[in-house]
């Protein structure tokens, strides 16, 4: 389906929906969510890869760049698991994230219509069983990672949504997860949905 609107989804495994069928990301849902309510907008077109980090997103959005037009009326970033889940710091993270949420605003002319995604908590998935770190620590780490990302998108005039609290109910709900214990599942994506949807109606309204 072709609308008026255009969206680009920008970030890592969590974008691309590792472990759900195509039509089962986020994204795919969104799109169909706001065509329901009203709003003709594209398929999304997505940037985004399981494992990738901040600075591996910035060099595919980089070599992809003559093909990546602006004038987005909606862009979504949501980055930064895999800097912290490789013992990245904050300080690390930052400087990518700063580099590709200016990016995200030139693809959508502008803050306006962009929208900062929280990382989700891994540390509640049985896959955080066996590292090291511990699940509290884990948790820490992503707490400071998206207390970053916020401050940063806020000051920038993006807006955020947080899906981190969402992301934390796999702990007493399995069916949350997709099928390696460690992803979302179809059904929690439906969860974030709804929120990530009110946003970007007021987005598009503006």
């Amino acid at each position: 389906m072709t609308g008026k609107h255009r969206f680009l989804a920008l970030g890592d495994s969590y974008t691309i929906g590792e472990g759900v069928a195509a039509a089962e990301r986020w994204p795919v849902q969104l799109a169909v969510a706001l065509r329901q309510d009203g709003f003709p907008i594209d398929d999304p077109r997505i940037i985004a890869r399981t494992g990738w980090t901040t600075d591996e997103l910035l060099a595919e959005i980089e070599s992809a760049s003559p093909s990546v037009e602006r004038g987005y009326d909606l862009v979504t970033l949501l980055i930064g698991v895999n800097d912290q889940y490789r013992g990245r710091g904050v300080d690390s993270f930052r400087a990518g994230f700063e580099r590709l949420l200016q990016l995200a605003r030139t693809f959508a002319l502008g803050s306006a219509r962009v929208i900062v995604i929280s990382i989700p908590d891994w540390s509640v998935t049985p896959f955080a069983r066996d590292d090291p770190r511990g699940a509290p620590a884990i948790a820490r780490e992503i707490d400071e990672f998206n207390a970053v990302a916020r401050d940063m998108a806020q000051s920038a005039g993006a807006a955020v949504v947080d899906v981190t609290g969402i992301s934390r109910r796999a702990a007493e709900d399995p069916q949350l997860l997709a099928a390696d214990a460690l992803h979302p599942s179809a059904a929690m994506y439906r969860l974030w949905v709804p929120v990530i949807q009110r946003e970007a109606e007021k987005l598009l309204r503006a």
